[in-house]
């Protein structure tokens, strides 16, 4: 392990939570083990069960964070709005709590930043992802620049993902350009609402092109996840890749429509 200090003041390390106190433990362990300090730690829990944020209260004792909390529920675009209210550095990395950072993350992250440091255009750098962005151009260090293809002959759906929930960095006026998230919805639609805003608002950023080695994402029996998926999405019976491919198809056509009468 590198026993290196790695402190980042222009940086608050932002995380959001919801009844997982266990996996925010572990998150906040992973950190000090790779010796990764901030500028500041922000947890933004969305009213958690009480004996979460009896952990999370001691968990503030050991790791020296803020927490923002709320009496009521109000789902994942609150709580990211409300976290990132409370940062005061320039960037803003945000990581959800179910997320373990690997020992690649520190020398990658320490490139994103200067990235961003170096050129004001840049909006976000993600670290990780479930598929590639499809549509990709070499930039530097193991980083492409993502470009988006609005017409409908490059007919992978993923091109309309530019933003993403999972792990990256930002700057922290991420909100004042792109506004802030959908609140009182789902959190795949609050997704891909800021999706919208940022493709339709020129967002500019950059992918990290070995997506999988900077971050774990983990989810125990004790704590699985929150956000449940259609197994129809998931199957490999002919049937339904059949079915996936035709929905995707519509997808695509309905998403670009989406985005051309976004406001």
């Amino acid at each position: 392990m590198d026993t290196g200090l790695h402190h980042f003041a222009e940086v608050t390390l932002l995380i959001t939570h919801y009844n997982r106190s266990a996996s925010l433990a572990r998150l906040l362990r992973a950190f000090r083990e790779l010796n990764c300090s901030f500028g500041g730690i922000v947890v933004s829990d969305d009213a958690s069960k009480p004996e979460h944020l009896k952990e999370i209260k001691s968990l503030a004792t050991q790791y020296h964070f803020e927490l923002i909390s709320t009496p009521q529920n109000k789902g994942l675009g609150n709580n990211i709005n409300k976290g990132q209210a409370a940062v005061k550095t320039p960037y803003t990395l945000y990581v959800q709590e179910d997320f373990v950072p690997k020992a690649a993350f520190v020398p990658h992250f320490k490139d994103a930043l200067a990235f961003m440091q170096d050129d004001v255009s840049w909006d976000i750098v993600r670290f990780y992802a479930y598929f590639p962005y499809p549509y990709l151009r070499p930039f530097a260090k193991g980083f492409s620049k993502m470009i988006f293809k609005p017409q409908l002959w490059y007919t992978n759906h993923l091109k309309f993902y530019f933003y993403s929930d999972h792990p990256h960095l930002r700057r922290s006026s991420f909100l004042e350009k792109f506004g802030p998230y959908a609140e009182g919805i789902k959190s795949d639609k609050t997704e891909f609402l800021m999706c919208l805003s940022f493709l339709k608002k020129n967002g500019k950023g950059l992918f990290f092109d070995d997506f999988t080695t900077l971050f774990d994402q983990k989810n125990t029996n004790d704590e699985p996840s929150t956000i449940n998926r259609s197994d129809w999405r998931e199957s490999q019976n002919p049937l339904f890749l059949l079915l996936r491919w035709g929905y995707l198809k519509l997808r695509l056509v309905k998403n670009t429509f989406e985005l051309a009468f976004f406001k």
